[in-house]
C-alpha cells in the first residue's frame, strides 16, 4: 500500500505544480486576468510542499516525480486542453512512470 500513497502523492504533487504554471500561461498568452498569479502561487507553494512529505532522499524524490509529472501532463493535455495524446505520448508516458517505480520501489540496503 505505500507504493499506491507515493503514486497518489506524486500525482496530487503534479497537479499542483501543472495549475501553477498554467495559470500564468493562461494569464500571458490568452488574456485572462492577472489575479491568476493567486491560485498559481497558492499551487506552486503546495507543490513545493508536497515533495517535502515523501519519506526519502529529495534527489530521489525529484527524479522520480519526474515521471509522475510526464504521464500527468498528457493526461492535462488530453482532459483539460481537448488534445488526444498520440501512441507515443502514451509510450513515452509509460517509460517515465517505469522509470519512476524503478527509483522509487526497487529494493535497498540504505
Amino acid at each position: 500500500m505505500p507504493e499506491l500513497k507515493t503514486v497518489g502523492l506524486f500525482a496530487i504533487t503534479a497537479l499542483a505544480e501543472i495549475l501553477g504554471c498554467y495559470l500564468p500561461y493562461l494569464w500571458l498568452r490568452q488574456g485572462k486576468s492577472a489575479w491568476l498569479l493567486l491560485p498559481a502561487a497558492v499551487c506552486l507553494v503546495a507543490f513545493a510542499w508536497l515533495l517535502t512529505l515523501h519519506p526519502t532522499a529529495a534527489g530521489r524524490v525529484y527524479a522520480a516525480y519526474g515521471g509522475v509529472y510526464v504521464f500527468m501532463a498528457i493526461m492535462w493535455l488530453w482532459l483539460i486542453e481537448g488534445i488526444r495524446p498520440t501512441l507515443w505520448d502514451l509510450v513515452g508516458s509509460g517509460v517515465v512512470l517505469l522509470g519512476m517505480a524503478i527509483i522509487m520501489f526497487a529494493p535497498r540496503n540504505t
